[in-house]
């Protein structure tokens, strides 16, 4: 079995501490790529809140127009809270998706989420903040993974070096 290609697409990201923990979560749940729009992320890089380093493995772009980084083969999944949209625990992840998130204080415009395959949102009372709705984004999808083991193999390879009890 190909190993899965999973992208992330942010519309106009606001929070430099948000895109600390977005890449954080990328790095832990195996993305390959990231790519956002606008300008208020690239005006913030300077500001380091990616605490385990994981954009310097994780590619990097600042894009115009979505639909030319979307690799073939791969379905277009938006995540934002719109009527006719599917709960997340009802939804198959496919096995190459690019996954677009509105900004902390937007939404997704009309015109992308058109060109989407699929909407889906993480039924919650509220909404929650970027970051967190793309970690149980891809929690979900490691969760639900036909391939994921679940063993001591994944603590010994996940904890850092703050953390060696046992149970």
């Amino acid at each position: 079995m190909n190993k899965p290609n999973v992208s992330l697409c942010l519309i106009n990201p606001k929070s430099p501490q948000n895109m600390g923990s977005i890449l954080r979560a990328a790095g832990c749940y195996g993305v390959n790529a990231i790519f956002y729009t606008g300008q208020r992320y690239a005006r913030a890089l300077n500001f380091a809140t990616d605490t385990k380093n994981a954009g310097s493995d994780i590619p990097m772009s600042n894009i115009q127009d979505i639909k030319q980084h979307v690799p073939a083969n791969t379905s277009v999944i938006a995540v934002e809270l719109v009527e006719g949209a599917q709960a997340l625990p009802h939804f198959v992840h496919p096995q190459n998706a690019f996954y677009i998130f509105g900004p902390e204080d937007g939404t997704i415009p009309q015109a992308v989420l058109n060109q989407c395959e699929h909407i889906v949102y993480v039924p919650t009372k509220g909404c929650m903040n970027l970051a967190a709705t793309v970690n149980v984004l891809l929690y979900d999808r490691m969760a639900k993974s036909p391939t994921t083991e679940y063993s001591d193999q994944i603590i010994l390879a996940s904890r850092d070096t703050n953390n060696r009890t046992r149970s």
